[in-house]
């Protein structure tokens, strides 16, 4: 029985024998995916904070897919049936793909511990200095290790053919190495590059900090290696070339901190009465949770021929808050102006 089942195998012509190896590795790839999908599916199912299991799926998902099946192929090759030539072209196709997929997955792994770092690092509060530091530097190094294994697999993929190995073996040197990645990252010039990486470890802007740029107010929304995108407050993006930040002067709200002094300037006629204006400047900051209870002045700043100038200043957490407030600030005390000493609005006062 044996016998007759070997007969049998080896009377299957070459070319169906090969599609079905090719068949099989892909079946057993994709079963293997399939399998440690449900296996994570119900391992994150009850955990509705970060899951490892969870960033897995969504950044190995993919390269799996691809890799899998193609390990199961490569491992299955010696049993093709093949002339020395066409084996040794079907192996080397096989080494140079799964070079690929590995990539892949060294990428995605790359992107796990992001993630990991996005969650342990939540931007999403108050006083966010140090997470919008941290959020910078990472974006600017899993760009140079994506660039990095992206290129060394490139060296890898040379070397395996023998009139490329002195070629990706070069490549493989300190200098080879770092002269291209400096020259793929900058894309266009040395000096983007080099501003990218002034930025990304000296932060003169970091992830979520609050410009103002050519008149435009807004966060920062995503640092590249060649430019910055900034989240304007009407929803536009502006994107502006890394190289600004290094040559031009820009209001940055939030070097520091998240917190802001705002300014309210009103114009008022001398006959203003300033107590009873602060008194209701303080009224007001007592009605509204946008003040942080820490700076409050209510001052003359200027005098002209017409008007008295009146500054307001006030704290907030934040820029949104600080906004916020000294509208709120603004509108409570002209409508306290206007109700009560409409008098004390500017005038223009004509001599008999």
């Amino acid at each position: 029985m044996p016998d007759d089942f070997q007969n049998t195998l080896n009377g299957i012509p070459d070319f169906l024998w090969n599609t079905g190896i090719l068949f099989l590795a892909i079946g057993l790839g994709l079963l293997t995916r399939f399998v440690a999908r449900k296996i994570v599916a119900n391992q994150t199912r009850s955990n509705t904070g970060f899951s490892f299991w969870r960033s897995f799926l969504k950044r190995m998902s993919r390269p799996l897919s691809f890799y899998l099946p193609i390990l199961v192929l490569y491992l299955m090759l010696p049993v093709m049936r093949a002339g020395p030539k066409v084996y040794a072209d079907i192996h080397k196709f096989a080494d140079i793909v799964l070079m690929i997929t590995i990539a892949g997955l060294l990428m995605g792994i790359v992107r796990i511990g992001e993630d990991y770092v996005y969650h342990k690092y939540d931007i999403r509060k108050d006083d966010n200095l140090r997470e919008r530091k941290i959020r910078t530097q990472l974006q600017f190094i899993r760009r140079l290790a994506i660039i990095l294994i992206i290129m060394v697999t490139l060296c890898f993929i040379l070397m395996s053919f023998s009139s490329l190995r002195k070629i990706g073996t070069s490549l493989l040197t300190g200098v080879g190495v770092g002269g291209i990645i400096i020259g793929f990252a900058a894309q266009k010039s040395l000096s983007s590059f080099l501003a990218g990486f002034q930025i990304a470890f000296t932060q003169p802007i970091r992830i979520d900090d609050v410009l103002v740029i050519e008149g435009e107010w807004g966060r920062v929304d995503e640092i590249t290696l060649t430019y910055v995108v900034l989240k304007i407050w009407d929803k536009r993006n502006l994107v502006i070339p890394i190289s600004y930040f290094i040559e031009k002067p820009f209001q940055n709200w939030t070097r520091n901190g998240a917190s802001l002094l705002g300014t309210v300037f009103m114009y008022l006629d001398y006959t203003i009465p300033l107590d009873i204006l602060r008194s209701e400047f303080e009224r007001l900051l007592s009605l509204t949770e946008l003040w942080d209870k820490e700076t409050k002045l209510i001052q003359v700043t200027s005098l002209t021929e017409k008007t008295v100038e009146v500054r307001v200043l006030v704290s907030a957490n934040n820029s949104s808050d600080a906004f916020d407030l000294r509208c709120y600030i603004r509108e409570g005390l002209l409508n306290f102006v206007k109700e009560n000493y409409p008098d004390s609005l500017p005038l223009v006062r004509i001599k008999n």
